[in-house]
């Protein structure tokens, strides 16, 4: 047999306590835990491998952070958005996530392995990435934002990802099966236990990270970029003023400097010149704006199913990021 049968996950220490770790239900029966941890790679049957679990939980992740995000602040442009998915949910991520779990992989896949080891076919030393793992042909030569957002995949990428189903007896990296363990898992427990303890679930390990956006931004033009802003949204144009500046003849000067609009300080900067304390107080002030975040959020997941609804209540939409 390519993998253990159903039967011995019943007797597999190891999956109890992959369970008991999780803090999963005991009704979560052990033998679908034991089918996420084998990779199409070491059982080409869908019947027994993990590929269709991978797919349902891929989709439910992408989900659910996609709410948390544009919910949450509602300002985010789409590079942010599809930067941060990729963060929470991102192949890396999951590959982390894993190993945090404590799952240990076998060296060969086969019928008489552990039930709670993760199975795969591993990549031999000098053989090179199979071609069903490599950069596939682009979704589109001509990729604009739009495109981005409305026909790839959640992280914006510019290349179709190999569906699990492909993989099969194919060789993979360890980083390929780990990750399609955790989708395989939410997707398990979205089909045993139901979407309100998959939410639970999801934010215990997965919105519980701690990811700085504020980070992730990237401004080339942060002055231009302000001054656009406050003219779509009709206030005053900003204005850069000094607010205190020590040692300008020596070595190393500091100065702050202010953003305004009016009489509102929209954000503050030091740097060791004046440009460069007018560049931080202007990318300071378009974060401020980016990252508002409502005080009260209902995301629309929170309707579903028969436990923990809320009644809901339309979030903030705004018009989009700054186009320059």
């Amino acid at each position: 047999m390519p993998s253990p049968h159903p039967y011995e996950a019943l007797q597999s220490t190891k999956l109890s306590a992959l369970r008991a770790r999780l803090s999963l239900p005991q009704r979560f029966p052990l033998q679908t835990l034991a089918r996420t941890l084998i990779h199409p790679s070491a059982d080409p049957d869908p019947a027994f491998n993990n590929a269709s679990l991978s797919v349902l939980g891929a989709n439910l992740l992408g989900y659910y952070t996609a709410e948390h995000l544009l919910c949450n602040y509602p300002r985010l442009p789409m590079e942010v958005v599809f930067a941060a998915q990729n963060a929470y949910v991102g192949p890396r991520a999951l590959a982390i996530i894993a190993s945090e779990w404590g799952i240990e992989a076998a060296a060969e896949p086969g019928g008489e392995v552990e039930p709670g080891l993760l199975q795969f076919k591993r990549l031999r030393p000098g053989e090179g990435i199979p071609a069903a793992l490599k950069k596939q042909v682009p979704w589109k030569w001509n990729v604009t934002q739009t495109h981005r957002i409305v026909a790839t995949d959640e992280f914006g990428s510019p290349n179709a990802p190999p569906s699990p189903h492909s993989l099969a007896s194919v060789p993979v990296p360890m980083e390929e099966a780990a990750q399609s363990f955790v989708r395989a898992l939410v997707g398990s427990l979205h089909l045993h236990l139901g979407a309100p303890l998959v939410k639970r679930f999801f934010k215990s390990h997965f919105l519980s990270r701690h990811l700085d956006l504020s980070e992730m931004f990237d401004f080339r033009t942060p002055t231009r970029d302000l001054s656009r802003l406050c003219a779509r949204e009709g206030f005053e144009a900003p204005v850069a003023r000094l607010i205190s500046e020590t040692g300008r003849l020596s070595r190393h000067p500091v100065f702050v400097v202010g953003i305004y609009s009016g009489k509102d300080k929209l954000g503050e900067g030091a740097g060791s010149s004046l440009e460069e304390a007018r560049f931080r107080a202007a990318a300071a002030a378009l974060k401020a704006w980016y990252l508002y975040k409502p005080l009260d959020v209902t995301v629309p997941s929170s309707t579903e199913g028969e436990l923990d609804t809320t009644k809901w209540k339309p979030n903030m939409v705004d018009c989009g990021e700054v186009i320059v």
